[in-house]
């Protein structure tokens, strides 16, 4: 039997239908799903819907040209959930104005710039990546090995961002624990890796990590 259910959604009136049921509460967007006007009419239906959205990878390349367009409906999304991941080649695009200005230098300063005049937050990826919240919080992962510059591997961050913000956790935190369980599984594995064995890679994460945890609970205050 499959361990993952699929069920393909075709085009952005399925995609509709497919959010409107409530349990169905996050969405990834971009992945291998082609840059132009159908990624942004899917962009458009998931983020009038209901659920937490990642948009990734083509859905940011297709607001290249217009992200005033992309802002003015994450304006409207009233407070839910919305996370943005571009590499440098997409954050140069995405945010031309923020990266061509001179006085601009940090990597921090440009992704909380980015995330206060978009309104979402912003996972600025790199060996160091920077997630920024429109409030100005700010996290810096630095654990991310040279093996995790794979193809795929940040499809797989941008699944894993889905999958907490799923569980309830909020845009900022879920988009910076996201990224350290990433570098972490990358360490874990080691030599070799392939985008494929980072969720493989998971579990043993989560042992050390709750493990852990566990002794400075046991330590008490």
């Amino acid at each position: 039997s499959l361990a993952v259910m699929v069920r393909p959604v075709d085009g952005v009136a399925e995609l509709t239908a497919f959010l409107a049921d409530k349990r169905r509460n996050a969405v990834v967007l971009g992945p291998g799903g082609g840059v132009g006007p159908a990624m942004r009419e899917q962009v458009a239906a998931a983020l009038a819907s209901g659920a937490a959205a990642v948009l990734d990878a083509d859905a940011l390349t297709s607001f290249g040209d217009d992200v005033a367009e992309l802002v003015a409906m994450i304006a409207k999304r009233a407070g839910r959930a919305t996370v943005l991941t571009p590499h440098e080649g997409e954050f140069m695009r995405l945010f031309k104005v923020i990266h061509e200005d001179t006085n601009v230098h940090a990597k921090l300063e440009k992704a909380r710039l980015a995330a206060r005049s978009s309104g979402a937050t912003v996972l600025f990826k790199g060996a160091d990546t920077v997630v920024a919240a429109p409030d100005g919080r700010a996290s810096i992962a630095e654990n991310a090995p040279a093996s995790l510059a794979t193809a795929g591997a940040g499809d797989v961050l941008a699944g894993m961002i889905a999958g907490l913000l799923a569980q309830g956790m909020p845009a900022f935190e879920a988009a910076s624990a996201a990224s350290w369980l990433h570098g972490e599984a990358a360490k874990a594995f080691g030599p070799g890796l392939i985008a494929e064995d980072l969720p493989e890679a998971l579990p043993a994460v989560y042992r050390a990590l709750f493990a852990e945890l566990g002794q400075e609970a046991a330590k008490g205050p």
